[in-house]
């Protein structure tokens, strides 16, 4: 595919995005009156279109490995956060979840509207401990109604081949909960950079790690054993 194709193939994408996003929006207004699961079906239809147009207009796929590592139960994802792409594929990845997410994103109309009869664990990423003990608090409630909980622990998306802190709220609440957390790795930043219209052909890869425990384990030390896992698959991934 030419790069003008490719450019405009992009360019169409993301207008499709847009719409759907907020069409969806409107469609599923209605369902905030029904249970949760009506409208987590429609938001799980909405990413497969996404997906679909992504692979038609872009030339832009993805693979899964690793998938024999998701638990049987209700368990917490700890995800690499380098692209968009990541916010729509978790959906189509993962069980039934919710997300840690900047509260901000509630308060768009309709929109915000929709997304929170999904139950998002929505913080204030300025309020530090107080942002912490939301995602306890809420973290094990939703784990409790069998509710996945995915947390990008860089807090905001990342440039491909860079890195940042690792938040510690998943392995805190993955101690709480008595659970081991899970570490997926990716490489979608490389296809579909940060805040670029571009979307470059080919297959994102999605590793899902072996479990990493927390009982017993001081959770600064799981967030490092997450955050090297996940950086150095990384590293892996988008090694030539």
């Amino acid at each position: 595919m030419s790069r003008a194709r490719q450019w405009c193939g992009s360019v169409a994408f993301t207008l499709y995005l847009c719409v759907s996003a907020g069409a969806y929006s409107l469609l599923l207004l209605p369902t905030v009156l029904l249970p949760r699961r009506v409208t987590y079906a429609a938001a799980v239809s909405w990413a497969r279109s996404v997906l679909f147009m992504l692979r038609w207009l872009c030339r832009l796929d993805y693979v899964v490995e690793g998938l024999e590592h998701l638990p049987a139960t209700t368990s917490i994802v700890l995800v690499k956060h380098s692209s968009a792409w990541e916010t729509v594929a978790q959906l189509r990845i993962f069980p039934g979840q919710t997300w840690v997410l900047k509260r901000e994103l509630i308060w768009i109309p309709v929109f915000g509207w929709v997304l929170r009869n999904l139950k998002p664990i929505a913080i204030d990423r300025k309020a530090g401990r107080t942002a912490v003990q939301r995602v306890l608090d809420q973290g094990r409630q939703r784990l409790a109604e069998g509710i996945w909980v995915v947390i990008f622990p860089e807090g905001t998306r990342v440039p491909a081949g860079e890195t940042r802190r690792y938040g510690m709220s998943g392995a805190l609440l993955a101690e709480a909960a008595g659970l081991p957390v899970v570490p997926v790795a990716h490489n979608a930043g490389d296809y579909w950079p940060r805040r670029s219209w571009l979307k470059r052909p080919g297959t994102i890869r999605v590793v899902i790690g072996p479990v990493i425990p927390t009982a017993g384990v001081d959770p600064r030390l799981v967030t490092e054993r997450t955050q090297r896992w996940i950086e150095d698959t990384v590293a892996m991934l988008r090694a030539p």
